[in-house]
């Protein structure tokens, strides 16, 4: 597929990897975001429809990074989707996670929307980025407090490196047929927040640890930390849900579409080492 790729989500931790993927490629890029920053930069904001028409000029495949303070993104996102389709893009990737399932909760609504309306879609299923500890939500906790603070409890995931996860995309922008599918993405081991901290730790040189929290201590947390009242509790049941279980699967999915392996966490902390060791 040949014409201008758009990557929505700026400078996110996954969309300036799938950028710099895609024009590893030789592929035009455009980066979506509010501030119309850097080299092939568009100012664009899902909630004003005038600044659509030039985020879509040529595009014929999109990368979706859905807004992170939405507690329904489809309501957001959905009038740009529309315009979209009539403007010629034909390909749609979407940034999921993996409890998120079709029609479901935050993208699961986008997902549904994608596979009824789209020519070309996939939809991309990560569990959690293992760069929510170097670039993410809890590496001011973990600078700030030696602390990781969550509600998993005991529960284990399957940590996935953003390397991967924009490996992935950029395949599914780029391949000469649509996956028209969703994919649950997972790294290569099952960890526990503790199990976290211990590798955080022994990377860094520095004692972290992680705090148990109720989910209910875990929302007045995010609260408070400036998460939207209705958002917070979303994301802290989705730590009680890890807590019980729904996260504790790997997947085979990166392995069978790169070819190689997921990257383990023991790599991804080597490369962060000096970030956490910023204020020890």
């Amino acid at each position: 597929m040949t014409g201008v790729i758009l990557v929505t989500g700026g400078r996110g931790t996954t969309a300036r990897r799938v950028t710099a993927g895609l024009r590893a490629l030789g592929r035009e890029v455009r980066v979506a975001s509010r501030s119309a920053g850097g080299a092939g930069g568009v100012a664009f904001d899902w909630t004003e429809p005038g600044t659509y028409a030039a985020a879509l000029a040529g595009v014929t495949a999109a990368y979706l990074v859905a807004p992170t303070s939405e507690a329904d993104p489809r309501a957001v996102m959905q009038a740009f989707l529309g315009e979209a389709v009539r403007a010629g893009v034909r390909r749609f990737v979407l940034l999921s996670a993996s409890p998120l399932a079709l029609d479901g909760p935050l993208m699961g609504g986008v997902h549904g929307w994608l596979q009824r309306n789209a020519e070309q879609w996939a939809v991309l299923r990560p569990t959690w980025f293992m760069q929510n500890f170097s670039e993410g939500a809890h590496l001011s906790t973990i600078l700030r407090d030696g602390a990781i603070y969550s509600a998993t409890g005991r529960g284990r995931v399957g940590f996935i490196d953003a390397e991967d996860i924009a490996d992935v995309a950029t395949l599914a922008l780029t391949a000469p047929t649509a996956f028209n599918n969703d994919v649950i993405l997972t790294g290569p081991e099952l960890l526990t927040y503790d199990d976290v901290a211990a590798r955080v730790s022994a990377a860094s040189g520095r004692t972290v640890e992680h705090v148990a929290l109720s989910e209910s201590a875990l929302v007045e947390r995010l609260r408070a930390g400036g998460l939207p009242a209705d958002y917070a509790p979303v994301l802290a049941a989705m730590d009680t849900a890890i807590a019980g279980g729904a996260e504790a699967r790997l997947t085979a999915c990166v392995q069978e579409l790169l070819g190689r392996p997921p990257r383990p966490f023991a790599a991804f902390a080597r490369r962060a080492a000096a970030v956490w060791r910023s204020a020890g």
